[in-house]
C-alpha cells in the first residue's frame, strides 16, 4: 500500500469516535472482542470507542445497523462464523448479501470446537465412536445448541466424513445440551471448547477429539480427530470484524494492521485465553477468501442433508 495512503486512511479514522456493533449481549465472546477492540483504536486514535449490544433477532439488529451504517471506518461489527457463513444458505429469507452489503476487514479470534461423549456411554476416543456407531448405525445420539448451529453441522460433517449414521437432538442453547450430556441423557456432543474444558479436567466429560487440524494450546493433550483417521472436519468457532459497503480499501487495511497489533498484546492475549480463544489476524482478502471457503462447504452440507432452519 502507498505510503500516502496509510497516512490518509490513519486521519480519516483519526477524525471521528467508534462505534463497534455487537448484535448479542454483554459477557460472550463476541462482546469481549467488541470490548477490547473499542479500548485498542480509542488508545491509538485519541477518540471515544464504544460498544453497543444490539442484541435480537439471532443477530440481524445489529447487522443491519452496520449495514446503513456509513462506510467511513467508524462503524464497525463483531460477529461470530455462523451468521456469515451458515445463516445465509440455513435461513430462506435472510436479509443480507453478505458480499455486497459488508466489507470483511479480519478475522479476530478463533475458538476450537471438540467432540465430547458423556462417561456413562463408555466411549473413549473416536475410533471407539465409529466403531460403535457403525454396529448399531442410528442408535447413538448426539446434542447440538439448535437446528442450523455451527455444532450442529460439525456434526453432520462428522457422520459424512468418518461415515457413520448419528441421530441429531437438537437444545434451544448450549446450556441445555450440555446439561443433558453430563447427565447422560444424550452420549454425544460437539461443543466450544472453553465450554466444556472445565468438565474434561475434572473427568466428566471424555474429549474425544477436536475439530482442527492441528491439536489446540488451549489443551494440547487432546488428539485432534484427523490424528485418529477422521479426516477433513476442521469446525473452528471463530470472530471476524466487518465494516459497511463503501468503506475506503486503505481505511480497511488500516484497520486490520490495527487489529492485528491490538490481538498481539501480550494482556490481551491473556485475556482471549482465558475464553479458550487465540487471535487469527489475516490480512482482509485472506478473510475474504476464508468466508467464501466456509460458506461453500456449510452449503454443501445444508444442501445435502435438507437442514432447515427452526
Amino acid at each position: 500500500m502507498p505510503a500516502f495512503a496509510q497516512i490518509d486512511a490513519h486521519k480519516q479514522l483519526a477524525s471521528n469516535r467508534f462505534t463497534i456493533i455487537s448484535p448479542f449481549p454483554p459477557g460472550g465472546p463476541v462482546d469481549t472482542l467488541a470490548r477490547i477492540l473499542s479500548e485498542g483504536l480509542g488508545k491509538r486514535y485519541g477518540q471515544a470507542a464504544v460498544v453497543e449490544n444490539d442484541a435480537g433477532a439471532a443477530g440481524n439488529i445489529g447487522m443491519d445497523k452496520v449495514k446503513r451504517a456509513k462506510g467511513d471506518g467508524h462503524t464497525l461489527l463483531v460477529i461470530p462464523a455462523g451468521n456469515l457463513t451458515i445463516n445465509p444458505t440455513l435461513m430462506p429469507n435472510f436479509p443480507f448479501n453478505i458480499e455486497k452489503d459488508f466489507v470483511p476487514v479480519t478475522m479476530l479470534a478463533k475458538a476450537p470446537n471438540v467432540l465430547v461423549a458423556s462417561t456413562a456411554s463408555g466411549i473413549k476416543s473416536a475410533k471407539d465412536l465409529v466403531a460403535m456407531a457403525k454396529a448399531k448405525p442410528n442408535t447413538l445420539s448426539y446434542a447440538s445448541p439448535g437446528v442450523g448451529s455451527g455444532l450442529h453441522l460439525a456434526g453432520e460433517l462428522f457422520k459424512q466424513q468418518a461415515g457413520v449414521d448419528l441421530l441429531h437432538v437438537p437444545y434451544k442453547g448450549t446450556g441445555p445440551a450440555l446439561n443433558d450430556v453430563l447427565g447422560g441423557v444424550v452420549p454425544l456432543m460437539f461443543s466450544n471448547l472453553p465450554a466444556t474444558l472445565p468438565f474434561i479436567k475434572s473427568g466428566k466429560l471424555v474429549a474425544l477429539g477436536v475439530t482442527e487440524a492441528r491439536r489446540t494450546p488451549v489443551a494440547p493433550e487432546i488428539p485432534t480427530l484427523a490424528e485418529q483417521g477422521i479426516q477433513g472436519v476442521n469446525v473452528t468457532s471463530w470472530y471476524g470484524l466487518l465494516a459497511p459497503a463503501g468503506t475506503p480499501p486503505a481505511v480497511v487495511e488500516q484497520l486490520a494492521k490495527d487489529a492485528a497489533e491490538i490481538l498481539a498484546k501480550p494482556d490481551v492475549r491473556e485475556r482471549l485465553q482465558t475464553q479458550g480463544m487465540t487471535s487469527a489476524a489475516m490480512k482482509p482478502a485472506e478473510f475474504a477468501a476464508a468466508m467464501r471457503d466456509e460458506t461453500a462447504v456449510w452449503a454443501r452440507i445444508i444442501k445435502a442433508r435438507n437442514i432447515v432452519a427452526e
